[in-house]
């Protein structure tokens, strides 16, 4: 990695060195074209270790739920090890249920001859060792500073009136790309009217190395195993997703009230809450880009769609994004075509929003479904989980499918 150049093009330019934008620059390196990586942090800032978990406070509040296939990619582009040596928990099990009812389901990866079903890991831990892999590539960095303009077709301006033209720009620069708005790639969006409440809680008992997820009306409620460097099991990253007017309530709580109103909402399942470190908000919003491609450029995870975290898919499904856009670049290399070659970033398109559709529709379902609260709904509702906890086969394949096995 160098942060200075005297290259002023490159094959690939990607704007945003975050979780899903790093791992396309390393990815890339591997394959042998010539990178740049954009990037508003310092390389020296997002290289700071994180110190030791003593306590609720000292865990980053934003955390991924990164898959068995991500965990792959992460592996393919050499990353994976680093961000692993850094504090993680994997989870072996997965318990769902409905707050309203009786219905509940149970996944063990011990069912699908699996050690863990995932990995928790906070998100500042994946860019950092992603960082710590980049030190080690060709991949020229541009840190502490933005992408001010795109050139279409010819790559981007830097705040400070760099130029830096490239045969494929990639758009990883969030929800909010700008990369996608000066593109004029039209989205299709709307607001949940839910707000995600993250913060880190301390159990009486042990999470067990299981994912708790309770879904009620109002929105479900995650609890997230998490480990510090002692090994301790009894701290959890909690999303909480709640309609916007109770999310204020709930926000507005002093610690004592609104600990009482988390212990109640989880009814309790590993006793009582010993600490809850300090609460965030903030507002959920669907949006899918219609085309995920222009002249020579292609965007890739929360550029091109976000989704309810409900199954805490956002992230793999940004690095399904980057496994497809890497294959398509191989084999275009293979064939001599360049990085920003039409039919090449339409296929990448193709391959993807067919699957990311299929999730984001799938995650507004569970939505809806655990939303209604007429008493027939109900019923069926929790039947049905009942009946599918029991049916092993059906049931280990939802979660192999979660796990990016399938």
């Amino acid at each position: 990695m160098t942060c200075t150049s005297n290259l002023s093009h490159f094959d690939v330019v990607i704007a945003g060195g975050g979780m899903i934008g790093s791992a396309v620059a390393l990815g890339l390196a591997h394959q042998g074209w010539q990178v740049a990586l954009v990037e508003s942090e310092t390389v020296e800032t997002l290289l700071q270790p994180a110190k030791p978990a003593d306590n609720v406070e000292d865990f980053e509040p934003r955390v991924s739920a990164i898959s068995l296939a991500s965990q792959r990619l992460l592996e393919s582009v050499g990353a994976w090890s680093r961000i692993a040596a850094q504090r993680h928990c994997d989870y072996r099990k997965m318990t769902v249920w409905d707050g309203d009812g009786t219905g509940r389901i149970h996944f063990d990866a011990a069912e699908l001859y699996a050690t863990s079903l995932g990995t928790i890991i906070e998100n500042r831990h994946i860019v950092r060792g992603l960082f710590q892999a980049l030190a080690d590539s060709s991949v020229t960095v541009f840190d502490g500073v933005r992408v001010s303009r795109w050139l279409r077709g010819r790559g981007v301006e830097l705040e400070d009136q760099r130029v830096i033209t490239a045969d494929l720009v990639v758009g990883a620069d969030g929800g909010h790309s700008r990369l996608r708005q000066w593109a004029g790639l039209a989205t299709r969006e709307w607001d949940y009217d839910h707000q995600a409440i993250v913060c880190t809680v301390k159990t009486a008992q042990s999470h067990e190395f299981t994912a708790w997820q309770r879904f009620s009306p109002t929105g479900p409620l995650a609890f997230l195993p998490l480990s510090n460097e002692q090994g301790d099991d009894h701290f959890c990253s909690i999303v909480w997703s709640q309609q916007t007017d109770e999310a204020r309530r709930l926000m507005a709580l002093d610690d004592d009230a609104f600990d009482a109103e988390l212990s109640r909402a989880f009814e309790g399942q590993l006793g009582e809450l010993e600490a809850v470190s300090r609460r965030f908000a903030f507002p959920l919003r669907q949006r899918h880009a219609k085309d995920y491609t222009a002249e020579g450029l292609a965007l890739v995870g929360d550029a091109a769609h976000t989704i309810h975290p409900l199954a805490g898919q956002g992230a793999n499904l940004g690095y399904g994004d980057v496994q497809v856009l890497l294959d398509e670049l191989a084999k275009a290399r293979k064939a001599g075509l360049p990085a920003g070659d039409a039919l090449v970033l339409a296929r990448y398109q193709r391959r993807r929003k067919g699957d990311n559709l299929t999730m984001m529709a799938a995650m507004e379902g569970f939505k809806q479904l655990f939303a209604r609260d007429e008493l027939p709904v109900r019923w069926m509702r929790n039947a049905g989980m009942r009946v599918l906890d029991r049916m092993d086969g059906i049931k280990n394949k939802v979660a192999a499918m979660a796990m990016g096995d399938l």
